[in-house]
């Protein structure tokens, strides 16, 4: 709406945003924070920069001379400090206004990356749960200062007014909130205190939490971080700091890893999963930022390969954003993700190096996260890649171990290709390693560059045939009309069909197809239904020669030795499509409907020959 242009309101002049406090508030719970809990990690961090602002203006205090004292009874809840404290200007200022930070405040403003908070909006959350804060401040910066009072309410109304210096002996500030009835839920003594250890375990303050029943206050942060204390063995460091990744993390780690970075002030663990994580799927990890729990949902600060750890770190330099739920994604951020890769990666080597045991139960776990490392990190793919399992001919194991049994390795493009030809490439003593995984075919193709020796090639149909033993002529002469039959009746699927002998004897059939394969008959069929035009033209320059499939009969086969000697034309063209069918379905590819209605077909065919012929 456009204010009427009058004396007091002339044209052109600065107006004011009027602002909508309850709306801003639904706003902030609805969009900004993630919980109405946050109200009390917002208090605790106000009180924790006043701290921090007032050890600046007294360096020379005892450590324990300031603190954080929370109180709840049920009635209400009560933040207290002994901050730096504010004046009656500052707090016109800084609670008045929204937006404006007194970290922004002059004399300050150099300290800032001293302070958790940076945003000036963190005391609105606590109209999430209560309808009126009431502040009680007195500041340490000028002597004898009286003491200030502010109520704020939610309907954007407050009041100031000054009382006496004994009203508030000491500087510092409290505020206290009378909670609403719908915010029991987080305002109750015992999950205010709960609230309180899970946000400020890590914060270097002493913080102290009463529930008003009169025994003496608990102590929210009794002991440093794990990695900040000193223990008489390495042992007993490795055994608290697993423990602790135990506490946090619900599981026992396979390994803990100290992470350290001075230059940003990092300290933490990073906690080895024990068991397979699913491929892409991502842990948070618990950020603190100087003490106070920022988020347990970083994804942000590891790489997308190392899904295998869990870290709870620390850190003084980092960005929060304005919620403080998450991190500010910027060059700093960047420059700490890959320093901790690094130290995942040196974990990695030094694990290899030193403590086979300790490698070999992490890779039977996460070896895919290691693959999806190794296809872009060539050191680790000279450290590693002789012991990464695959799975072979031989089943699984380690391509150092397989490629000292077979001197060239073949490998397949595609999982359905390798569960087609494993059991007869096996009985005929090739060497093949399934490439239809994620990374394995790229990686395996690498081999000699770890082993010089090894011969790696792409497994293909003529390879695969040239190992089969062909029949003798008088046998092949005698299946000749059979195997007639057998090509006319698969000609649909541009199928040939030959005879040789391979073991197992079990295998009646088999069915040498590979994907590009069939892709080219594809491509070829859809340019002849195209012909002419300038479609047909470009799929015509196209065209080549399109590979054919092979159905491989087995002469060792009981089954097959049968079907040769068949002399009826319809029944020898039922039995190959059953033989194709059944081929067809080992070699675990998709179907297609002509050859899901072929093995229908046959099927049927055949039982009613059975039929007519016991009849």
């Amino acid at each position: 709406m456009t204010l009427p242009e009058t004396a007091a309101n002339p044209a052109g002049a600065d107006r004011t945003f009027q602002v909508d406090l309850r709306g801003l508030v639904d706003l902030l719970s609805h969009h900004l924070y993630s919980s109405p809990r946050v109200y009390l990690r917002e208090l605790i961090q106000n009180s924790v920069d006043a701290l921090t602002a007032r050890r600046a203006l007294e360096p020379a205090a005892p450590a324990d001379a300031f603190g954080v004292r929370l109180y709840a009874d049920g009635s209400v809840v009560r933040v207290e400090d002994d901050g730096v404290g504010l004046t009656e200007a500052d707090v016109h200022t800084f609670l008045a206004t929204i937006g404006r930070s007194s970290k922004r405040a002059e004399g300050i403003a150099e300290q800032r990356a001293d302070f958790i908070g940076q945003f000036g909006i963190g005391l609105l959350s606590c109209f999430l749960v209560a309808d009126e804060i009431h502040v009680l401040s007195r500041s340490a910066r000028t002597p004898d200062a009286p003491a200030v009072e502010w109520r704020g309410r939610g309907d954007g109304s407050y009041t100031v007014r000054t009382l006496p210096a004994s009203a508030r002996p000491r500087p510092g500030t409290t505020v206290t909130l009378t909670p609403r009835a719908d915010a029991g839920e987080w305002t109750r003594p015992a999950q205010v205190h709960a609230l309180a250890r899970h946000f400020g375990s890590l914060l270097r303050h002493p913080v102290t939490f009463d529930d008003g029943t009169g025994g003496p206050g608990a102590s929210v942060n009794p002991e440093p971080a794990p990695w900040a204390r000193t223990y008489p063995t390495p042992g007993s460091r490795s055994r608290a700091l697993a423990a602790y990744g135990e506490e946090v993390f619900g599981f026992t780690p396979l390994d803990t890893i100290e992470l350290d970075l001075p230059a940003v002030g990092l300290k933490g663990i990073a906690c080895v999963l024990p068991e397979t994580v699913p491929a892409g799927r991502r842990h948070g990890h618990r950020v603190h930022v100087k003490g106070m729990l920022l988020s347990e949902q970083a994804e942000e600060i590891l790489p997308e390969w190392a899904f295998f750890v869990r870290c709870v770190v620390d850190a003084e330099s980092l960005r929060p954003t304005a919620s403080r739920e998450s991190l500010y994604e910027d060059d700093t951020l960047a420059a700490v993700r890959d320093a901790l890769a690094e130290r995942l990666r040196a974990w990695i080597a030094r694990a290899a190096a030193s403590d086979p045991d300790l490698l070999a139960r992490f890779l039977q776990a996460h070896h895919l996260a290691v693959k999806s490392l190794a296809v872009h990190d060539d050191e680790i793919l000279r450290m590693l890649l002789p012991w990464l399992p695959f799975e072979t001919t031989d089943g699984h194991t380690t391509l150092d171990e397989f490629a000292r049994t077979h001197r060239t390795v073949l490998v397949t493009s595609s999982v359905e290709e390798f569960r087609q030809v494993a059991a007869i490439a096996s009985a005929a003593g090739l060497g093949v390693v399934n490439g239809g995984y994620t990374y394995d075919r790229e990686l395996v193709h690498r081999l000699p560059e770890i082993r010089p020796e090894a011969a790696v090639a792409d497994l293909d149909p003529a390879t695969l045939t040239a190992h089969l033993d062909p029949v003798d002529r008088e046998t092949e002469l005698a299946a000749a009309a059979y195997l007639a039959q057998a090509r006319d009746a698969l000609a649909v699927f541009d199928c040939d069909v030959a005879l040789r002998t391979f073991q197992p004897a079990s295998a009646p059939a088999l069915l040498v197809d590979s994907r590009e394969a069939r892709h080219e008959r594809t491509r070829s069929q859809l340019a002849r239904e195209q012909e002419g035009g300038l479609w047909g033209d470009i799929l015509g320059a196209l065209r080549q020669e399109a590979p054919r499939a092979q159905l491989i009969l087995n002469q060792l086969n009981p089954l097959v030795r049968t079907a040769v000697t068949i002399d009826e034309p319809e029944l020898a063209r039922t039995s190959a499509e059953a033989l194709y069918g059944q081929a067809a379905m080992l070699s675990r590819r998709p179907l297609r409907p002509s050859e899901s209605s072929l093995i229908n077909r046959s099927f049927l065919d055949l039982l009613a020959h059975a039929l007519r012929k016991d009849s």
